[in-house]
């Protein structure tokens, strides 16, 4: 490739010199190629060297790619290209153009795959959420929801697994619980308290249980609690003291609970958007991401310090309701600013959405990745890679690259590292079809409830 070097171009009778310039300020090249990477997003400016008579700041420029669907430049002069091989950047004022031709590379990511090392499936009941700390894991359950006769039981069970051998869990204990279903678990960062949520519950009260989990194969329950929460809990998160639980229905929106003694639950918060119902709640950094479905996605200060919230006060920082409805679920990821969000559309279908949050009062979405025939469900980032690895119902497992500058449509620049997609064709809800639910990286492994066959361990090999 030549060396760079800036150039001027006569767009006008009057002599008006345009400058591109490229990440960094480098300048760009007519002639030759300029070398960009597939996927990379990086920022153009154009600016007029010279303007002879006329005001440099009435001239409008325009930005273009050829061919059209070779990439995305917006407005702003942000560029991704999506497929190896070449392209051309033109910049264009008054009807003419200058063309600055490029190369994109491939994008190198680790080529690997998914090799399933376990699979229990209590194919009684449909298999919920999971999460995992040290060597507990625990999985919950969903109520049957096949024709009558169907030998498939209530999602009445928490269960208990031993991870000490990732590739070999041990199904250790269960809890039996007052609910049709137990959407959610969740345990502690400190490893020492668990919760599960509870809806459909018989006698109407439904809430949450928490649980002393020190000893990881003795737990204890300590209390279920139910006040304000009777509705049903559908998601919940612990964040040291604090319980934030999602309330079902319309405008119920979010307790926060103070469990600094377990035993003793007490409410000392609350919000909940105008209209619609939330669904799920993420907390970090004093942050809380609330995916509150056709409201969009909200931001609370609940202790960061922005706008001087708390878990008994929170403060709204920002919201962003056009996310295409039903805001499923959100993961954070505070060093690189970026929110991922997903869409839970079985019909459009649904897709993930890239939030840059750098200004988290005025959050805006920079890139999507979708995959045709079903929507996302849930997600876990491992952030030392950069790798995002999503359950995506009747499509599978992903591991998805999402380093560097995102923009545009994710699915298209070749950032899919791998893909486990395993048992019949059938579509979720069936009896061994594909419908993967929650995934988390622990141990080097991941671990993934099905809704049908219940917990897999996948080994990455990338």
């Amino acid at each position: 490739m030549r060396p760079l070097r800036e150039i001027a171009f006569i767009l006008t009778a009057a002599l008006l010199g345009v400058g591109l310039f490229l990440t960094g300020g480098r300048p760009a090249q007519a002639e030759g190629m300029n070398l960009v990477i597939q996927g990379e997003a990086f920022p153009v400016e154009a600016r007029l060297l010279r303007a002879e008579g006329i005001d440099p700041r009435s001239v409008g420029l325009e930005f273009s790619l050829m061919p059209e669907d070779a990439g995305l430049v917006t407005r702003e002069g942000r560029v991704v290209l999506y497929r190896p091989g070449e392209a051309v950047l033109g910049v264009s004022e008054a009807g003419r153009m200058v063309r600055f031709p490029l190369e994109v590379l491939p994008r190198r990511i680790p080529e690997g795959d998914f090799v399933q090392v376990f699979e229990a499936a209590p194919r009684e009941r449909f298999t919920s959420d999971l999460w995992a700390q040290g060597d507990l894991l625990l999985t919950g359950t969903w109520q049957g929801r096949f024709p009558p006769g169907d030998t498939r039981l209530p999602g009445d069970r928490m269960l208990l697994w031993d991870v000490g051998n990732p590739e070999n869990p041990r199904l250790f204990d269960e809890f039996l619980l007052d609910a049709r279903t137990v959407n959610d678990v969740k345990i502690r960062a400190d490893g020492k308290l668990a919760a599960a949520s509870h809806e459909g519950s018989e006698d109407g009260l439904n809430g949450i249980s928490l649980f002393d989990v020190s000893d990881p194969f003795d737990p204890l329950l300590l209390t279920r609690f139910t006040q304000e929460l009777e509705p049903g809990v559908h998601n919940l998160w612990m964040e040291d003291d604090f319980l934030y639980a999602v309330v079902d229905g319309e405008g119920a929106g979010l307790r926060i609970l103070d469990i600094s003694e377990p035993a003793s639950p007490r409410i000392v918060g609350r919000f909940a958007a105008e209209t619609s119902f939330l669904h799920d709640v993420l907390v970090r950094d004093g942050l809380a991401f609330l995916s509150h479905w056709d409201a969009g996605l909200i931001i609370l200060d609940v202790g960061n310090g922005l706008a001087g919230g708390s878990p008994e006060n929170p403060v709204e920082l920002s919201r962003l309701p056009d996310l295409g409805g039903q805001t499923h679920n959100a993961w954070y990821w505070p060093e690189a600013d970026l929110l991922f969000v997903g869409e839970r559309d079985h019909v459009t279908p649904g897709v993930l959405h890239v939030l840059d949050v750098s200004d988290l009062f005025g959050p805006r979405e920079v890139a999507t990745f979708a995959v045709p025939g079903d929507t996302p469900h849930n997600f876990w980032l491992d952030e030392g890679r950069g790798i995002l690895y999503a359950a995506w119902y009747s499509e599978g497992l992903l591991a998805i690259d999402v380093t560097g500058s995102l923009l545009g449509e994710l699915e298209k620049q070749g950032r899919t590292i791998a893909r486990a997609r395993y048992g019949s064709e059938e579509g979720c809800l069936s009896a061994s079809g594909t419908c993967t639910w929650a995934p988390q990286l622990h141990k080097g492994h991941v671990f993934l409830t099905d809704m049908n066959t219940g917990l897999r361990v996948f080994r990455p090999e990338f």
